[in-house]
């Protein structure tokens, strides 16, 4: 038996429309990232999920648990879908880093892949034949997606707020 993994990324929150750059800060949905994540759920309909998880971060939380109501399930939360740590990034206006030298308390693209892996295992061996759906962000979901495929994070497509990839492990 299969497992499906939903990944989606979280609704927009205040700072993503400030474009601010969130890292490992708990973030809050905005109106439009619950309208999003109330939509996603109505596009969800029909799809058979058997548990839910979701980044211990607040934004993710918020996300998941619009999407687990109509479904009567719980969330489950891990820090292994945490956002990048982008260290003294954080709360910078994303625009003005462009060209800029990035400072050593960023998490290395290694440590990420490596969550990212641990991630995909917690869910095989956790979830085994059965469809999760988890909410992550936007960086740990294209890390997730490239070990998936074993591919360069640059390959993997940006995934837009409430977007969904569905990934066969």
């Amino acid at each position: 038996m299969k497992t499906i993994l939903y990944l989606v990324r979280h609704g927009e929150t205040v700072d993503n429309a400030r474009q601010l750059m969130q890292g490992q800060t708990q973030g809050e949905l905005n109106d439009v990232g619950i309208g999003q994540a109330r939509a996603l759920s109505g596009r969800l309909d029909g799809v058979a999920i058997d548990a839910i998880v979701s980044s211990d971060l607040r934004r993710a939380v918020d996300t998941a648990a619009i999407l687990a109501a109509p479904r009567g399930l719980s969330v489950v939360t891990t820090p292994l879908l945490r956002e990048r740590d982008w260290g003294s990034f954080t709360g910078r206006f994303i625009p003005s880093l462009k060209g800029e030298v990035w400072p050593d308390d960023i998490e290395t693209l290694e440590a990420l892949l490596a969550r990212a892996r641990r991630f995909l295992d917690y869910v095989r061996t956790r979830y085994e034949g059965k469809t999760v759906l988890a909410v992550g962000h936007g960086i740990v979901n294209k890390a997730i997606q490239a070990v998936y495929y074993g591919k360069q994070m640059s390959e993997v497509e940006r995934m837009a707020n409430c977007d969904v990839r569905q990934l066969e492990l």
